[in-house]
């Protein structure tokens, strides 16, 4: 399929400088961009390399000369990222889903099909689970009984959705991710060490041996609710609540291989990168980011608009707006003199070793 200059930039709500005609199959980085392809050179950073191909077209910064860099056409965008995810999601074809459900699917006859459904190869939808208007279900999806899927849903390969979830229209959940297994909840018949080592700040007395040391499960009863036009990563796994269900907001967005404990409440419009861990009843505001591997403790409050950096380990309340980076974590300003005071250490070291020699020559003249 061909795509002129003109219905790109129309599509991603830019301007089309040039020729506009020109027609392209699709996108490539600049330096390896062919005469068929869309060049994406969004800043002035990628004019060399738009040089060294061989482009036509290309989608290039605000004010770019893009006749001196051998253009016949251009996309002219301001914002390079949001140009790339409109970009992006028009020329992306996207799967076929055949309709209806596949013959080697098992779907209970008590199942509610919406219309436009398709189910694949090998999926299983268990009782009384109702299935929205247009879901996307692929080969090897497993759906729970009682378990909700709004319209517009779609589950890639492997997905697991557990018993009486829920899960809001447009959310695309990524092959093998888990929604709903118990959440990992254990206790002693008598009060473990790790139970009053917190409390007790590590000095608390280990039990006597043959203390009966049985973990008992505490089961999840709660589930999960997950907001419309959330999108969750391949093999990430969110656990359903103890008794009131764990709940990810509306427009949220996570990574791989993500783990999000039972209870937790996770807000709109957040950004969980990949490696991340929330533990257990853990309440995440608004538009909130965590970087990768970043963890949080249980039981705590991240504010809304907080930024929490790469391999932050979160121990404490965080207040909105908070930047967080470095582990342990602590505030972003305090982290920045630490490191500056951390660089400074072997001028200090030197000085001072310098000084010591000064003093010890001084003393052996006198």
């Amino acid at each position: 399929m061909r795509y002129s200059i003109a219905e790109i930039a129309a599509a991603i709500g830019a301007e089309a400088v040039g020729d506009v005609t020109l027609t392209v199959t699709g996108a490539a980085e600049p330096a390896a961009a062919g005469p068929d392809e869309l060049a994406l050179a969004m800043t002035p950073a990628y004019g060399a390399a738009l040089r060294e191909g061989r482009a036509l077209a290309a989608v290039v910064w605000p004010g770019a000369d893009w006749r001196d860099l051998g253009l016949r056409g251009a996309i002219l965008v301001p914002r390079g990222r949001l140009a790339m995810a409109r970009l992006s999601a028009y020329l992306d074809v996207g799967q076929v889903w055949p309709a209806g459900v596949h013959a080697s699917a098992v779907v209970d006859p008590s199942v509610r099909l919406g219309g436009g459904v398709s189910v694949g190869p090998c999926a299983v939808i268990g009782a009384q689970a109702e299935i929205g208007e247009g879901v996307r279900i692929a080969e090897h999806v497993s759906v729970a009984a009682g378990a909700v899927i709004g319209a517009g849903v779609t589950l890639l390969a492997g997905v697991r959705i557990g018993r009486r979830v829920r899960i809001g229209a447009g959310t695309l959940v990524h092959p093998n991710a888990v929604i709903g297994a118990d959440g990992f909840s254990f206790v002693t018949e008598r009060p473990s060490h790790v139970e009053t080592a917190r409390r007790e700040l590590g000095e608390g007395i280990v039990p006597e041996a043959g203390t009966d040391a049985t973990w008992h499960r505490i089961h999840s009863l709660g589930s999960v609710v997950i907001g419309e036009n959330v999108e969750i990563g391949a093999l990430t796994a969110i656990d359903a609540g103890t008794i009131r269900p764990t709940v990810v907001g509306q427009g949220t967005k996570i990574d791989n291989l993500v783990h999000i404990g039972h209870n937790c409440v996770i807000g709109k419009d957040c950004l969980i990168a990949g490696q991340s861990g929330i533990a257990g009843s853990v309440r995440i505001g608004d538009r909130t980011v965590l970087g990768g591997k970043a963890g949080v403790g249980d039981n705590l409050t991240i504010g809304a608009d907080a930024v929490i950096g790469g391999a932050c380990n979160i121990m404490a309340n965080v207040p909105a707006g908070r930047v967080m980076m470095a582990m342990p974590a602590m505030p972003i300003g305090q982290q920045v003199e630490s490191y500056k005071a951390l660089r400074r250490l072997p001028r200090i070291i030197r000085d001072i070793t310098a000084g010591d020699k000064a003093v010890s020559k001084r003393t052996t003249s006198d």
